[in-house]
């Protein structure tokens, strides 16, 4: 697979990664926040806002590997 194909792929995953994990954290921020401190829920938004990078970074690994030299 070329590295165009790999970031064609990958930018679409991430954009989904990213899509999905907003949902997700906001979902779950109206079930656990409520009733709780503000520091808290900023402390939970700033983790929950920087948490999508952990698993996409093997993802842009992926779609930075170099091409296979053509034998």
């Amino acid at each position: 697979m070329s590295i165009r194909v790999r970031k064609f792929i990958g930018t679409i995953a991430l954009l989904a990664l990213v899509f999905v994990w907003a949902l997700f954290a906001m979902a779950a921020a109206q079930f656990m926040l409520p009733a709780v401190n503000g520091w808290v829920a900023a402390i939970y938004y700033v983790v929950a806002g920087l948490g999508w990078v952990l698993p996409a970074m093997p993802l842009i690994r992926w779609m930075q590997r170099p091409d296979p030299e053509p034998s």
